[in-house]
């Protein structure tokens, strides 16, 4: 009962606003360092703890032995990175050291996570009594025992975090955020199953792989029978995915090192079931002329000054025969035909792949406020032959003055459609939803902007002719017309009555 009260209470964002303090004169990317550090320290050591404890008590002496905890799963955490023992330094000056120790101890005795851990607590920048006070708000205001519910709060908490750098650090922010509801957009349309490989080819901090474990788990399935992919060429970003998933207890393959994706494919040999990504939208220059020759251009070599085509076919690459793709692309995509990218799309859809276009809201992004469009390409169709188009971008509510999110009502309306599409079962809805056939897109010059297809919202009828409604209309301008002539005349009579002139 006590974590659904902290939960409720909002712990994300009580550390937040508590860690906001730091913010000073530290830059964003190692602010971001610090937190996602400490969240990631405090769930490893109260996991570590849970497993200690079950060991002593099972008296067979294993609590020191690291295999114990490899077989759960769970990181072994040495004496001084334990929470118990960072808590005794909480308000020394000694604090920042003995966190990077911390930090360094835990590499030692983890090789997985060597060199992706933060070493920044000791800067001689960062205030050690702020850092005490945050470590506190981890000590006193979060029990933990190292159960599933404190990876989802701890995870909860990451999300929330890393969702606030990204508004913070804007443009450079979407490198590694891709926003909440537009992820569980691609998930639930994709609907991944168990014992599925997912694999994303930019994935960031990991969010589609979070979002894929929490879908499996709620329609009855194991997050752990997930095969998860990744790669990422930011070290910074490579870093905060492996904390990610670490928190979260789940396996992943992102490979020893991060790399580029186009010049160093760390998983050439991978089919998978579900590719899910938010690509960098226009990303140029992607090293074309190096590859001219790559297998992966089985539609044409896209241009050197966009890859957005070269990331869809690394994608369609890497598919599994009844393999999906949901990516995130810019608008320009659906129509571009500079540089070759229109014969491409052509032929990616005379392949009869592009499932499903959906036209989202504008300002749903932290680094962008572009609309965007969600692809959903497959190996293996269901509606053979046909496309739906979906336009969405009516949907969705401001939550401030830059942002937008989708609904879970709207997020299931969107999955929805694609299901009845899926079906057969769908009916057109002007000014939302249409399905095309492969002659009805050729017809477009194979265009895929939604539309085009979807037509205009038909208005409701109110029974009054056309030719009344203009007579009516055009009397009542006038009238209106006419009473602001008079309240200009009357202001200005007032004006004047005190000496005022305009």
């Amino acid at each position: 009962m006590a974590k659904e009260t902290q939960a409720n209470l909002g712990f994300e964002k009580q550390l937040w606003d508590a860690a906001c303090v730091l913010w000073g004169s530290i830059p964003a990317a190692e602010y971001r360092q610090i937190i996602v550090g400490l969240i990631f320290l405090r769930y490893i050591s109260a996991a570590f703890e849970k497993r200690y404890n079950q060991l002593v008590a099972e008296g067979d002496g294993f609590e020191d032995d690291h295999d114990a905890y490899m077989e759960d799963n769970i990181f072994f955490v040495p004496e001084t990175a334990r929470w118990k023992y960072i808590a005794q330094y909480t308000h020394t000056p000694e604090i920042g050291k003995v966190l990077d120790d911390a930090m360094r101890a835990i590499e030692e005795d983890n090789k997985a996570l060597k060199g992706v851990l933060p070493k920044v607590y000791a800067s001689p920048d960062l205030d050690k009594k702020i850092l005490g006070e945050v470590v506190d708000l981890f000590t006193n205001n979060l029990h933990m025992d190292g159960s599933e519910d404190d990876q989802d709060l701890l995870g909860r908490t990451y999300e929330y975090c890393i969702a606030q750098f990204a508004a913070k650090e804007g443009k450079g922010g979407g490198e590694f955020y891709t926003p909440g509801c537009v992820v569980r957009t691609l998930v639930e349309v994709l609907k991944p199953f168990e014992n599925c490989r997912i694999y994303d080819p930019c994935c960031g901090s990991g969010g589609m792989f979070v979002q894929s474990a929490k879908f499996l788990q709620a329609h009855g399935g194991r997050r752990g029978s997930l095969s998860i992919y990744g790669q990422e060429a930011n070290p910074d970003t490579w870093k905060m995915a492996k904390i990610n998933m670490a928190i979260r207890g789940m396996n992943a393959d992102f490979g020893k090192y991060h790399a580029d994706t186009f010049t160093n494919d760390l998983h050439p040999n991978l089919k998978a079931d579900f590719v899910l990504a938010n690509p960098p939208f226009n990303y140029h220059p992607w090293h074309q002329e190096e590859l001219q020759g790559d297998a992966r251009w089985k539609y044409g070599v896209p241009p050197a000054g966009n890859a957005n085509y070269a990331w869809i076919q690394h994608m369609i690459y890497h598919l599994a025969p009844n393999g999906k793709i949901g990516l995130v692309l810019a608008n320009g995509a659906l129509s571009t035909q500079s540089s070759g990218e229109g014969e491409i799309r052509k032929k990616i859809i005379q392949a009869d792949l592009v499932e499903a276009i959906v036209a989202m809201p504008t300002n749903l992004f932290y680094s962008v406020t572009i609309p965007v469009t969600l692809w959903f390409i497959s190996r293996n169709k269901k509606n053979k032959g046909k496309t739906v188009f979906i336009d969405a971008r009516k949907m969705g509510t401001m939550i401030d003055r830059i942002h937008r999110e989708l609904s879970d009502e709207d997020i299931a309306k969107i999955a929805g459609t694609v299901e009845a599409y899926q079906n057969g079962t769908l009916e057109d809805e002007k000014g939302f939803c249409a399905v095309a056939t492969l002659q009805d897109i050729e017809k477009q010059d194979f265009i895929l902007t939604p539309g085009r297809y979807v037509g205009i919202e038909e208005q409701e009828d109110d029974g009054e002719p056309f030719e009344e409604k203009m007579t009516r209309l055009t009397s009542e301008l006038s009238d209106l017309f006419a009473k602001s002539h008079e309240l200009e005349a009357e202001i200005r009579k007032k004006l004047g009555a005190i000496g005022y002139e305009i």
